[in-house]
């Protein structure tokens, strides 16, 4: 099996920071992309930033300038650290994850975690 297991969320005032982690662990082969996404009550998940796993990263243009994705591939793990937090950045915080394992190597499925809420407020 493949578990994500996110931490790092929690309250925090506005311009704050907070640092999200997400560790992939099980019956791994092999990591593709990784990326967080969040959903604030009664809106869609969106993509927040996805990083390669040669560590080209993408960002949605709401939180370019303000959030950073990273990621160690020998600990399976990515990262997100935000800066200048807003309370639109209120949501729930998902990680997801594109994995191969050893059983089916050239297949990719993608995986989710269980979500970290961040709550932006004063």
């Amino acid at each position: 099996q493949v578990q994500l297991v996110e931490s790092g969320g929690g309250l925090v005032q506005p311009g704050g920071s907070l640092r999200l982690s997400c560790i992939a662990s099980g019956s791994i082969f092999s990591i593709n992309d990784m990326g967080w996404y969040r959903q604030a009550p009664g809106k869609e998940r969106e993509l927040v930033a996805r990083i390669s796993s040669g560590g080209s990263a993408n960002y949605a243009d709401s939180v370019k300038g303000r959030f950073t994705i990273s990621r160690d591939n020998a600990k399976n793990t990515v990262y997100l650290q935000m800066d200048s937090l807003k309370p639109d950045d209120t949501a729930v915080y998902y990680c997801g994850a594109h994995i191969s394992k050893f059983d089916n190597r050239r297949a990719y499925y993608l995986y989710w975690g269980q979500g970290t809420q961040v709550t932006v407020s004063s």
